[in-house]
């Protein structure tokens, strides 16, 4: 990447911390392409050298918000399955992984799952197109396990995989709005139990 290319990054990088943490305290139509700007510490000019609009600003910010989730899950699946784990372990620790990506970003992980509920924004197929790699990353594990023998042929994989990606952000958000004193480790030892539980809950 050349030096006006790390530049650009930077710039957009504080751009979306600004207006994750403008959007998450006021909500997306009170925050305006000013504050936003001022926030990030860069002249509006520069929000607009970026990005055409406001909207459009945002929805790249789900968008990129998301990948490094699905990359984290990915490669934590990958390290366990090359050591010759399964694919419960694997979705254990990726659940551990779920729980460490919100608790690093929790009010983009807000952003993302109030939008999720509102289909009328332009932005909303680019968001669920992102959310269905995340969770394709946890089905491409359950069809592993199938495949090995370990999980039942019968597992509804597509849904078992929206399952554990709604329960770990569940679990994470209530860990971080009601329980934030408690440890990471206390809160996955907590959820380990349930994920393994639905995985066990497949048929016979």
């Amino acid at each position: 990447m050349t030096g006006t290319g790390t530049r650009r990054g930077a710039t957009r990088r504080r751009l979306y911390e600004a207006a994750i943490a403008l959007i998450a305290e006021q909500g997306f139509s009170a925050t305006t392409v000013e504050q936003i700007a001022e926030r990030a510490g860069v002249a509006k000019g520069t929000v607009y050298y970026n990005f055409a609009s406001k909207a459009e600003l945002f929805e790249e910010l789900l968008r990129q918000g998301v990948v490094p989730l699905t990359v984290t899950l990915r490669r934590v699946a990958e390290v366990v399955l090359a050591r010759g784990g399964g694919a419960v372990e694997a979705l254990d620790a990726m659940a551990g992984a779920g729980l460490g990506f919100v608790s690093r970003h929790p009010a983009l992980t807000r952003l993302v799952v109030a939008e999720l509920w509102r289909p009328h924004r332009v932005w909303h197929a680019t968001l669920v197109a992102a959310r269905q790699q995340t969770a394709a990353v946890v089905a491409d594990v359950l069809h592993e396990g199938v495949k090995t023998g370990e999980l039942n042929d019968e597992l509804e994989v597509e849904v078992t995989a929206g399952a554990l990606v709604g329960m770990v952000v569940v679990t994470a958000l209530d860990w971080q709005a009601f329980h934030p004193e408690r440890p990471r480790a206390e809160v996955k030892a907590a959820l380990s139990p349930l994920v393994r539980g639905l995985l066990a809950a497949t048929p016979a």
